[in-house]
């Protein structure tokens, strides 16, 4: 299996891409060939059809998301791609239409803070091996738009209130996982939340969950 992530490694204001494409690659080793890249041209039907798994790191940035782009991504999950979409990867969400297929879009977060991560125990492959954690991380507030087939992976508590933490749905003959934990570098160094990358990535991309 492969994958291509798309970060930003130069002038990234909230969310540097240097570092974290290793743990990325350590999260996927064995299972999965992960590429890195920081170029926006890798959305396009001839180069994506090259993978298996897209996954967005990408920043909130002034860049435009051109209709092309958009919908190179949009036909690539709808036709068996996988899109995993971690933490700042939602600044897709400029587009509307790749907002539509992830599902949701962020209105903001407080500040960051250590984070209890409830799971929905039985409501997915994704889920059905893992266990709840703790996490320093930086509290993301979605406003969701959820598919048809949407299951809401896991919650976060925070201000006595549960708010979604990650979730997951088909697109077409595609997957598509959203996860919210990843603000930088120690939150891919948590092992709880490794594994909930990999079984993620795995899902989205292949189908299936070791």
């Amino acid at each position: 299996m492969k994958a291509i992530v798309l970060g930003q490694y130069e002038g990234a204001q909230y969310h540097p891409f240097t570092s974290i494409d290793y743990e990325l690659q350590s999260i996927f080793e064995g299972v999965m060939d992960v590429e890195c890249t920081d170029d926006y041209a890798v959305l396009q039907d001839d180069k994506l059809e090259n993978y298996d798994l897209f996954i967005s790191y990408a920043e909130f940035s002034d860049l435009e998301i051109t209709e092309e782009q958009a919908q190179a991504l949009i036909s690539y999950v709808r036709d068996g791609g996988g899109l995993l979409v971690i933490h700042n990867g939602i600044s897709l969400q400029q587009n509307k239409e790749l907002e539509k297929l992830i599902g949701g879009r962020v209105t903001g977060h407080p500040e960051y803070t250590s984070l209890p991560i409830r799971y929905n125990q039985g409501s997915h492959p994704i889920v059905e091996s893992l266990s709840d954690f703790l996490i320093d991380e930086e509290p993301f507030r979605y406003e969701l738009s959820p598919h048809e087939s949407t299951v809401i992976l896991a919650e976060y508590e925070h201000d006595d209130k549960r708010w979604p933490a990650a979730w997951a749905h088909t697109y077409g003959s595609g997957r598509v996982v959203n996860l919210m934990p990843g603000h930088h570098l120690p939150s891919f160094q948590v092992e709880p939340a490794r594994k909930l990358i990999r079984n993620s990535g795995m899902w989205a991309g292949g189908g299936f969950v070791e």
